[in-house]
C-alpha cells in the first residue's frame, strides 16, 4: 500500500520558496551540530563549516525578496509550506529535548 499523499505545497513566488528552502537548509545544518544530541564532533564540525554559506544562501534569499518589493513575510502560507516540507520534525532537532521528570 503506499503511503498518503502529502498535502500540496502553497502558492509561493520564487523567492518565498527559495527562502523556504534555504531556511530548512539552515535548520538541517543547526540540528546536525547541537550538542544535545549525541554523535560526533566531526560531524558537528561538517555541519558547522557548511552553515556559513548556508546562512549566506539565506540572507541573499530575504535580499531578494525586499529588493523585489516582497517587504512582509506571510506567516500562515509559509507556516503551511514549512509543514509540508517536514519543518516541524526538521526544527525539532534544533531545540534541547525534554529532561527526565
Amino acid at each position: 500500500m503506499l503511503p498518503p499523499e502529502p498535502p500540496p505545497l502553497p502558492a509561493l513566488t520564487r523567492a518565498e520558496a527559495e527562502l523556504i528552502d534555504r531556511y530548512l537548509d539552515v535548520v538541517d545544518l543547526l540540528g546536525r551540530i547541537n550538542p544535545a544530541h549525541p554523535g560526533d564532533t566531526y560531524r558537528g564540525l561538517r555541519a558547522a563549516q557548511a552553515l556559513v554559506s548556508k546562512a549566506v544562501a539565506l540572507r541573499e534569499a530575504l535580499t531578494l525578496m525586499h529588493q523585489r518589493g516582497e517587504n512582509e513575510l506571510h506567516g500562515p502560507t509559509l507556516a503551511r509550506a514549512l509543514r509540508v516540507l517536514d519543518g516541524e520534525r526538521r526544527a525539532a532537532r534544533v531545540t534541547v529535548p525534554p529532561g527526565p521528570e
